[in-house]
Parts: structure tokens; sequence; C-alpha cells
């Protein structure tokens, strides 16, 4: 499915309060003026309040170090889900339960999106539902595949390690017009895929995700690459709007936000990875 929860401009909240630039005046008065506002001794009745005054709590602020903590948990309690589905699940159990689970992830996201919130037992709910999908999907690819699993794994963090020095070390970023023409491209292969979904449960095979052990046509291998590629401006996009949010002074709980939206993108690009490796396969 397609990462929505980090293509907000505006989805994380400043937490600081206003800042006042040099120079810049307050209420329409100068800098001298509003400094002198500011050393003028408070009426009689502001002193009596003020000496009851309480200082307000400082908001704690999103950091680099907090998001990744956050990311690793929600993407460790996913994996965890997953095996625990894997190996101990019967699969006919799992492709019921895979399917449930792959429905509550795809609308999840859009839910974070609309209340721009995210919490830790709202990250673990939806680790629980996508680790039953990526456990059913898993073991159905290994079953006819053996070690596809490690070897999407590892391709997967291979990935995201590169995409992350490119972006860290060489400048790799998205434009806005591009992030646009991104979003554009995840909702339509989001939409292809979906109604592919249908027409399977109506015995209706379109070619375009060939499942393992069926013929692999061009289309096929054209969505999975497309799959990946938009995977991996996704992450760009991730990592541009977490930068942005600790700018600004996010409040440290959007922090869980952040997360989410790592840890769905990071699911897509393991997907789309197993398909492909399983078309090298065949």
């Amino acid at each position: 499915m397609a990462n929505p929860v980090l293509s907000k401009r505006d989805l994380f909240t400043p937490a600081q309060p206003n800042y006042i630039a040099p120079n810049q005046g307050l209420n329409g008065f100068s800098a001298n003026q509003a400094a002198a506002v500011a050393l003028a001794p408070p009426p009689a009745w502001q002193a009596d309040q003020t000496a009851w005054a309480q200082p307000e709590p400082a908001v704690a602020r999103m950091t680099v170090e907090d998001v990744v903590q956050k990311t690793a948990i929600s993407i460790g309690m996913l994996f965890l889900v997953a095996a625990f589905s894997y190996y101990f699940l019967p699969f006919e159990i799992l492709m019921g339960a895979g399917l449930v689970g792959g429905l509550v992830a795809l609308v999840v996201p859009f839910v974070v999106v609309r209340r721009h919130a995210a919490s830790p037992i709202g990250n673990i709910l939806y680790a629980i539902a996508e680790g039953l999908l990526l456990g059913a999907f898993s073991m159905l690819f290994e079953y006819f595949y053996p070690g596809i699993i490690l070897q999407a794994v590892l391709g997967t963090f291979i990935a995201a390690g590169v995409t992350l020095v490119a972006y860290r070390f060489g400048g790799f970023r998205v434009s806005s017009r591009f992030s646009k023409m991104i979003r554009i491209g995840m909702m339509a292969f989001v939409g292809v895929a979906l109604v592919n979904l249908v027409l399977f449960f109506c015995n209706v095979n379109t070619g375009l995700f060939p499942g393992p052990g069926e013929p692999v046509s061009i289309l096929a291998w054209v969505m999975a690459s497309v799959g990946i590629g938009l995977a991996v401006f996704c992450l760009v996009e991730d990592f541009q709007f977490i930068e942005h949010g600790v700018r600004i002074g996010a409040p440290r709980d959007q922090g869980w936000v952040a997360a989410f939206g790592l840890t769905v993108t990071m699911v897509w690009l393991y997907i789309n990875i197993l398909r492909i490796l399983s078309y090298i396969r065949r």
C-alpha cells in the first residue's frame, strides 16, 4: 500500500512559542517600542496576578534519535508478530488472518493522516495487523522459493541504508512538484492493486501481480520496478518531513507519527523487493 502518512507539509505542529525576529517588533510596535513596553513595570493588578502565576512546563521536542527509537520499536514489533505467525500459525488460519490484517493495515494510515496523530498503542495495533499480512505473504513465497525471505529482508535494509546515505551525504532531495507526482503515482499504483485484487477474487488474472509459480509478464516486471522506485522516493520524502518536524520543534509525541510513516514505507519496500526477487528466481 502507499504511504500517505508523511505526505503533508503541515503534518507536524510547532511546539515552541511565537518567535520575534530581530527588529521585527511585536503587535505592530517597533523593536525599541516593544523593548520599552517589556521593561516597563506592570500595573498593580497585574503584579498581583504575576505573583501567583506558575511557569509553564517546557514541551519536549521531537528529535532524530527519538524517531529512530520509536521506529525501531514499531518495526521490531512488526517483525515479532510476522515471525510468530509464520512459525506457529497453521497455513489455512494464517492466510485468512493475513487478508484481514492487510485490510486493516490499508485503512489505518489514512486514519493517522486525518487525525495528524499516532500513539504507541496505535503503532502496536498496526504492527500486529501488518505482521499477520507479512507472515502470510512471506510463508507463501518461502514455500516456493526457499531462502527468499532472508534475501528480501537484507535487500530492504540495504536499499533503505543506501537511500539514507544518499540523502545525508549526497544531497538527494525531492522537490515539491516531484512530491506531487510521487503521490499521484502511489495512488494510481494502489488503485491498480485494489482492482487487481477484486478481479483475482472473481477468477480473473491480469498478470500484473503474478503469484508464486505463475508466469511473469513484462508488465509484472514494470509494476514491481515502479513499486520499488516509488518506495525509495517515499523514503526520501519521509526523511525530509522528519527533518522538517525536528527543525520546527514539533512535540515529542509526534515522533510516533514519523515512526509510523517510516514503518509503512519499509513494509512497502519489502513487499516489492520480495516480488522482484521471486521473479528472478523463476
